[in-house]
This record gives structure tokens, C-alpha cells and sequence, in this order.
């Protein structure tokens, strides 16, 4: 695994912090810099100066160089104008009574783009608003419809684990999350447990679902049917984390507790020559109480 010399940035565009390569520049915290950024160039302050780490991905976005006077120049007259496209923006939209809402206003440095981003239920109709923003800013305008994860990722907010939701602070995209990595975690099924503030299942159940995936391949699956030390029974549960299976013993209501290496998956085979011993007993047990029975009705 390739080293490289990196820095901790947080954009000044969206809030977000990023590696980025530092190249041979001497940084300190807190000093403004110029990024590679999707749209060209983009400004941000230095969290973390330069450190020596190992990076898996070796097409890092550069450091281009620290800000000059006329970088700070630009950047001022930037957020100015994106203060000034969200009043106006707000002010049209309530104009027009169109059901959206705006979270966030871009606006490019070198000044040919704003973009606008908002959050609707449904398709809205927004085409006389953007003549309404190209008449006033004179440049091109984008007005860019978003889901609710990224709403999120853009309004920022906490967690329910009491920290900076990760959408608005390191998570370069999103991953695909299922209500199956809350069960194979054990976890509760209550919807204000696993979901975010953005009302999506959270992210981070994501997050160690590989260590749980690679440690239930050791434990036999649910619902399947084991011979105990205390008899034969059905698993209803596992614990991945704490490697330990949980089985309702046959005639019992109560789940008991076992290590994955004192229970036996029981195998179709096993199943039918214990129903063959069963019923080989029933059949030689039924001669004997008819006869106990013919005895007691003599002596009457």
C-alpha cells in the first residue's frame, strides 16, 4: 500500500472534511487552501496539517496551494453571492407557491454557476423561478432536486449516538443499507433505533456488518434443528458478537444458552432414524399393556 503525504480539509462549499495530498506544501491548521474539486477549484481550511499515511486509493485530490489575497478576494465575493441567492431564491419560491424547499446555494468561484439545491415531496415545476434567478444573477443556474439522505448530509445535525452525523462530516457517498444487517447485528427492530434523522435506516449499521458476516459463517443458522447436552431442540437466535446459539429445547418454553461447539445441527438423516427408533418403541410397548390389560380382566 502506497504512503503519501496528506491533509485533513474541510470545504468551505459543503461543510465537509476530506484527505486531500498535501504534496511538498507546508501547512499549519486553520490556514486556508485551494482544492481539486468537481467543479474546478474549490476553497478550505486546514483540520489536520500534513501526516505521512498509508492510502489505498493513490488518485487522492490535490492541495493546489494556499490561498492568495486574490483567492480570499474571490472566495468573500462567492459567499456573498450565495447569501444573497438564497434570500432572493426564498423570497421567489413563497412568490410563486412552489412546494419545495431550499437547503443550500453553490456558487463557483470563478462565477459561471450558482446551484441551488432543494428538497420536494413530488416533481415540481420550477422553470419560471429560474428565469426569475437568471434575470437577477446573470449567470447559469441549476436547480438540483435531492432525497432525503442527502437533505441530511447537507443540513447537518446529531446523531443518535450523540456525534455529527457522518453524512455531513467524512462519508464521501452513500451505501446501500438493509434492515438484514439490524438482524445479523441482533439488534432491536425499532424503527427510532436504526433509523436516522433523515428517516433511512443508519448508515454506520453498515460499518462493522462485515466482521458480524464473517462471524455468523462459524454459528449454525436459525431455525434449524440441534442435539444439546440437554436434549435435542430448535435454534431461535444467535449472537454473533458474543459467538453464542440459543435453543428451545423440545418440550420446553424457555430458550437456553450454548457454545456454537456443544450443539449439533441434525442432519435430515438423523431426523428420520430418531423417528424410526420412536416409532420401533411405541410398537413394542403397545403388546405389553394390551397383555398387562387381558391379565387384569381375568382376575376380575
Amino acid at each position: 500500500m502506497p504512503s503519501k503525504r496528506v491533509a485533513f480539509v474541510r470545504l468551505d462549499i459543503n461543510d465537509r472534511a476530506l484527505f486531500y495530498d498535501a504534496l511538498d506544501l507546508e501547512l499549519s491548521s486553520d490556514d486556508v487552501v485551494m482544492v481539486e474539486h468537481d467543479v474546478g477549484m474549490e476553497s478550505g481550511r486546514v483540520v489536520i496539517p500534513p501526516i505521512i499515511v498509508d492510502v489505498p486509493n493513490e488518485n487522492l485530490p490535490r492541495i493546489i496551494r494556499k490561498a492568495t489575497s486574490e483567492d480570499m478576494r474571490r472566495i468573500e465575493t462567492a459567499r456573498q453571492k450565495e447569501r444573497e441567492a438564497f434570500r432572493f431564491c426564498k423570497e421567489r419560491i413563497e412568490a410563486r407557491e412552489l412546494p419545495m424547499k431550499l437547503l443550500k446555494v453553490e456558487a463557483w468561484l470563478d462565477g459561471s454557476k450558482i446551484l441551488f439545491y432543494f428538497w420536494a415531496e413530488n416533481r415540481v415545476d420550477f422553470r419560471e423561478l429560474v428565469k426569475d434567478l437568471a434575470r437577477r444573477f446573470r449567470t447559469r443556474i441549476e436547480l438540483r432536486q435531492i432525497g432525503v439522505r442527502d437533505a441530511a448530509r447537507i443540513l447537518g445535525g446529531i446523531g443518535p449516538c450523540g456525534r455529527i452525523t457522518c453524512c455531513s462530516s467524512w462519508v464521501r457517498q452513500f451505501e446501500s443499507i438493509s434492515i438484514k444487517m439490524a438482524k445479523d447485528q441482533s439488534l432491536a427492530l425499532n424503527p427510532s433505533k436504526v433509523s436516522g434523522i433523515c428517516g433511512r435506516l443508519l448508515c454506520c449499521l453498515g460499518y462493522e456488518f462485515g466482521q458480524y458476516e464473517d462471524a455468523l459463517k462459524w454459528l449454525p443458522p436459525v431455525g434449524k434443528r440441534v442435539s444439546t447436552p440437554r436434549g435435542e431442540g430448535r435454534i431461535v437466535r444467535v449472537n454473533a458478537y458474543l459467538q453464542k446459539v440459543y435453543v428451545v429445547i423440545d418440550g420446553e418454553t424457555q430458550e437456553v444458552e450454548f457454545s456454537p461447539k456443544d450443539v449439533r445441527v441434525l442432519e435430515p438423516q438423523d431426523r428420520s432414524e430418531r423417528q424410526a427408533k420412536e416409532k420401533k418403541r411405541d410398537k413394542e410397548g403397545k403388546p405389553e399393556e394390551s397383555k398387562e390389560g387381558e391379565r387384569s380382566s381375568d382376575d376380575g
